[in-house]
C-alpha cells in the first residue's frame, strides 16, 4: 500500500469502487481521527494536507499537543523460553533486550524491502 506524507504524518490511499473516489485515513495515531477523499491523487493529497493542516490547528486552539503518529513504544509479548532466548543473545552481543530486538526488526525490515525488490527498481 502506497502512503501520502505530510509534516510527519503518513496517510493512506485507498478507492472505493461504490463510490468512485479515493480516500484515506491519517495512520498511527488513536486518539483522533482524520479521514480526506478526493476524485484524484491531487484532490485526496491535497484534502490530506489540509486534514493535517486543521489537527493541527485544532490542537494549538486548544492547547492540546498533537498526538504524534506512532510513539515508538510498544508493548511486546512472546513465550517465556523466546524471551530467555533473546536476552541470552543481547546479553552475549553486549546489547540491551531492547537494541537486540530493534536490530533483528531492522534487518528484517530490511531484507523484506530488497526482497521485493527487482533490478528494474
Amino acid at each position: 500500500m502506497d502512503f501520502l506524507e505530510y509534516k510527519g504524518y503518513k496517510g493512506s490511499v485507498e478507492y472505493s469502487l461504490q463510490d468512485d473516489c479515493l480516500h484515506g485515513k491519517v495512520q498511527g495515531i488513536r486518539k483522533s481521527l482524520i479521514l480526506y477523499e478526493g476524485r484524484t491523487l491531487d484532490d485526496l493529497r491535497r484534502d490530506f494536507q489540509e486534514g493535517v493542516d486543521s489537527y493541527l490547528e485544532a490542537c494549538q486552539a486548544d492547547g492540546v499537543t498533537p498526538e504524534k503518529p506512532y510513539s515508538g513504544k510498544l508493548n511486546l509479548r512472546m513465550p517465556s523460553d523466546v524471551h530467555a532466548q533473546v536476552a541470552a543473545m543481547a546479553a552475549a552481543k553486549g546489547y540491551t533486550i531492547n537494541e537486540y530486538i530493534n536490530t533483528a526488526i531492522v534487518r528484517l525490515l530490511e531484507e523484506e524491502e530488497s526482497y521485493g525488490k527487482t533490478d528494474a527498481d
